[in-house]
């Protein structure tokens, strides 16, 4: 197990030449694959639910789209207690036990994918414990902010996660691989409708093995928790993690934290679903509850007593600062954007293109299986790809040009890509050959894609600049919290507007978005007399 680290200042030249450097690097490349399997868990249910279709499960379209929904409120409200676990617990603490705990999902997941007659509940609880992987970007991102001086936050933040985020692709293309073979046992199921991998379709009467996709993040996962106790550190210095006390308590500290998030998830997603998935049919809008469950989750992780709420109140510091919520703002332009696309880019290809869309006595009809359509699964990691690629690179240009200027620049190219995105979404949805659009939809989602991962880039680098070292980390996690709910409102967004069989509003939403942000960016750091010019 490595040492605890009593005194750490990354900003002093000789001492990260001479030691800090390298303890800073191995923290890195172990954080890295921990924050990969993170997200694999968390958004994989965007990829087995269009496997079950493909499948015949006995859900509908609307219901599989709340598994990535379910995963993805969860994940959101966990980065909230998620955001303090590292002066609570020490960063090695809090990366070997939360990375321990994506086991349980994945195994699960696993078993039930096992039986095609698993009812629907059983489900969404897998897709709810998968929100820890989704709570543990908080917490990394937090951790590694406080190892590097902030002439490479850009650089080091952007490949924590960067690379981290590859973990969606990864699982876009592992998961599709190891279904076709026997890998870990267990009875074939045969494919109703044509799937596909990276390299191909797969055609209907395959053998398939689903349940593949739990357990092979089992296998990975194990290693990865082992590096995670024997190589990484607890900064234990006054600025940092400086009263963590032993591993069982501080075990103990963010199990408590996390029940806290699983609670109010619970009861938003209980306020928001029908009662046919297990919700209490009130239906309330979405805009209201979260708001709602965000605040929940802050009030009661505060009614904490003892040392706890002695460090949360410390840390509640930032919510005083205005460049808080301005980087919230734009925060979730960038990362929401790409997470939220990433959840819900397959099962769009899917249901836009993967089905004909034609007139049946005078009422359009989006039902019949179209046989000329693109396989989701062999174009849906494209995206999440290019996004976590070019994050790092978005960082270093950053690093050099300044974050504020970087993110105007992408902010301008999202709205332009949002709306055309819109446009072929529309007039794909509404023809008979959809097929004819998917090339420019598809380019133009990549160019969205590929915005939001330079502007993730800038704004780590911006807030890095902005805050002080004890609150660059804290806004860290708390910026990817709310940004994280992207993950739940985009894919919930899309299901509303293709039930509505106007998929091209929620584009047109989007873009309003990132309208906005353009202008609170300009007024907060680009401005003559910006707050903070270009940071």
């Amino acid at each position: 197990m490595a040492e605890d680290l009593k005194q750490w200042n990354p900003e002093d030249e000789t001492e990260w030449k001479t030691r800090d450097k390298a303890i800073a690097n191995r923290n890195l490349w172990i954080s890295i694959p921990a924050l990969l399997c993170g997200f694999a868990v968390w958004l994989y249910w965007g990829i087995i639910a269009v496997q079950m279709i493909n499948l015949g499960f006995p859900f509908e379209k609307s219901q599989l789209f709340t598994l990535a929904a379910i995963a993805g409120l969860t994940g959101a409200t966990l980065r909230i207690p998620s955001t303090f676990f590292i002066r609570l617990a020490g960063g090695r603490n809090t990366i070997f036990f939360t990375t321990a705990l994506l086991i349980i999902p994945a195994a699960g997941t696993g078993y039930l994918l096992q039986n095609p007659d698993t009812p629907l509940w059983q489900f969404q609880l897998m897709a709810l414990l998968s929100g820890f992987g989704g709570g543990n970007f908080a917490s990394s991102m937090s951790n590694i902010s406080f190892f590097f001086p902030k002439r490479m936050a850009g650089y080091s933040l952007g490949m924590n996660a960067g690379l981290g985020n590859f973990g969606v692709t990864t699982m876009q293309i592992l998961v599709p691989l190891v279904m076709t073979a026997a890998i870990f046992g267990g009875a074939p199921m045969i494919l109703e409708t044509t799937s596909g991998t990276l390299i191909g379709k797969i055609p209907a009467g395959t053998e398939t093995y689903l349940h593949n996709a739990g357990y092979i993040w089992v296998v990975i996962l194990i290693p990865i928790v082992v590096a995670a106790w024997f190589g990484m550190n607890n900064i234990t210095a006054d600025h940092v993690s400086p009263n963590i006390g032993s591993p069982i308590g501080a075990f103990a500290k963010i199990t408590g934290m996390l029940l806290i998030g699983f609670a109010t998830s619970i009861f938003g997603l209980w306020l928001m679903l029908p009662a046919g998935v297990g919700g209490s049919g009130l239906m309330l809008s979405k805009w209201i509850v979260l708001p709602v469950v965000i605040a929940l989750t802050v009030f009661a992780l505060k009614l904490i007593p003892g040392a706890i709420k002695k460090s949360l109140d410390h840390q509640y510091k930032i919510f005083s600062n205005k460049h808080t919520w301005a980087m919230t703002v734009i925060y979730t332009m960038t990362f929401g954007s790409f997470i939220g696309y990433a959840a819900a880019f397959g099962l769009a290809i899917k249901v836009i293109f993967g089905f004909q869309h034609i007139m049946v006595d005078g009422v359009m009809t989006h039902n019949t299986p179209n046989p000329d359509g693109p396989s989701a699964l062999m174009f849906a990691w494209t995206g999440p790809f290019i996004g976590a690629l070019i994050r790092p690179i978005g960082g270093m240009i950053a690093d050099k040009m300044g974050g504020a200027k970087v993110t105007q620049i992408i902010s301008v190219i999202m709205v332009a890509a949002a709306l055309g995105v819109a446009y072929y979404m529309k007039m794909a949805y509404a023809s008979a050959t959809p097929q004819d659009y998917f090339v420019p939809f598809l380019v133009l989602f990549l160019i969205l894609f590929a915005a939001t991962g330079i502007g993730n880039g800038s704004t780590f680098r911006t807030i890095a600049m902005v805050f002080n070292k004890e609150q660059a980390g804290p806004v860290l996690g708390w910026t990817s919290a709310v940004a994280a709910y992207g993950a739940y409102i985009i894919p919930k967004v899309f299901g509303e507007q293709i039930k509505a069989t106007t998929p091209e509003y929620a584009l047109y939403g989007f873009a309003a978005f990132y309208a906005l942000c353009i202008i609170i960016n300009w007024w907060f750091y680009l401005r003559k007399d910006a707050y903070v010019k270009n940071p």
